[in-house]
C-alpha cells in the first residue's frame, strides 16, 4: 500500500525524532498563544485545562498522518476536520479560513526551524518536500487560498505573521497555564527554546530576548546524544507523568 509520506522523505526523519518534535511544539506553543483565533482553542476548555496533554494529542495525530498509508492518513485528516466541524456547530460560528492556514503554516515553518536548529541546514528540495506534505494535508481538509509552492508559501507566511498575531489576555493566560503545568524550571527552559526557534515577530511580541547566548547550551545538548545523556536531559524538560508519551515520540 502507498505511504502518505514517501519513506525517504525528510519529513519522516523530522517527525520521527522526539527532540525535533518537542522543539516544533515549543515554537508552536508560543505562536498559538499569540494567534488572533486562539479563543477557539479556549472554547472547549481543553487547552487551558491541560496544555501538555493537548500537545501530545496533536503530536499523535500528526505522526499518525505522516507515518501511515494514504488511506489511514486521509481517515485521520478527515477525523480532524470532523472534530473542528463539531466545535463550530457547538459555538454556532465558523473557524476562519486564515486560522486553519495559520496552523498548517506553523507545522511547515517549525518543522524546518527545529530540524535546522538541531541537525543541519535543509536543501531547497527538502524544504519543498516539507511544504508538499503539509500542502496535501491542507488540500484534503479543503482549505482555501493555499500557496501553490514553497516560494509562495514563504510570502504568505510573512503576511499571516503580520496580520494574525497579537498579544492578548488569552496569551497571558495561556503562558500562565504553561508555567503552572511545567513548573518554574521547565517553564524557563521552554521560553529559552522558544527564543531560539520562533520568528522575529513572535520574539518581539513575547519579549523573548538574547536567544543567541543559549546556542552553546544547544550544542551541549546535541553533544549529549553522543555520550548517551540526551534521553536523561530530555526527561528533565517535561514532567515525569509524560515520560511514556515522550518515549512514544520515537516509536516511528
Amino acid at each position: 500500500m502507498k505511504h502518505f509520506v514517501n519513506e525517504d522523505s525528510i519529513v519522516r526523519e523530522i517527525w520521527g525524532k522526539s527532540d525535533t518534535v518537542l522543539f516544533i511544539f515549543a515554537g508552536a506553543a508560543a505562536e498559538f498563544a499569540l494567534n488572533k483565533a486562539v479563543d477557539w482553542l479556549y472554547f472547549t476548555g481543553r487547552l487551558p485545562a491541560d496544555p501538555l496533554g493537548r500537545l501530545f494529542s496533536t503530536v499523535a495525530y500528526s505522526q499518525r498522518i505522516i507515518f501511515s498509508t494514504n488511506e489511514a492518513a486521509y481517515a485521520a485528516i478527515d477525523q480532524i476536520t470532523s472534530i473542528h466541524k463539531q466545535v463550530e456547530i457547538s459555538r454556532a460560528a465558523q473557524i476562519p479560513d486564515w486560522a486553519y492556514r495559520d496552523v498548517l503554516f506553523m507545522l511547515i515553518d517549525y518543522s524546518i526551524r527545529a530540524y535546522e536548529l538541531l541537525e543541519r541546514k535543509l536543501t531547497s528540495a527538502e524544504k519543498e518536500d516539507i511544504f508538499n506534505v503539509f500542502h496535501t494535508v491542507g488540500m484534503r481538509m479543503q482549505l482555501k487560498d493555499l500557496p501553490a509552492n514553497y516560494h509562495n508559501w514563504t510570502i504568505a507566511r510573512d503576511i499571516h505573521l503580520k496580520e494574525d498575531l497579537r498579544y492578548s489576555d488569552f496569551t497571558d493566560d495561556l503562558f500562565k497555564k504553561y508555567r503552572e503545568h511545567l513548573g518554574v524550571m521547565r517553564y524557563w527552559l521552554l521560553k529559552k527554546i522558544q527564543a531560539l526557534i520562533t520568528p522575529k515577530l513572535v520574539k518581539e511580541l513575547l519579549s523573548l530576548r538574547n536567544a543567541n547566548v543559549w546556542l552553546p547550551v544547544l550544542y551541549l545538548y546535541k553533544l549529549s546524544s553522543i555520550i548517551k545523556l540526551q534521553s536523561w536531559l530530555r526527561d528533565l524538560l517535561l514532567p515525569v507523568k509524560y515520560k511514556t508519551q515522550i518515549k512514544q515520540l520515537n516509536a516511528y
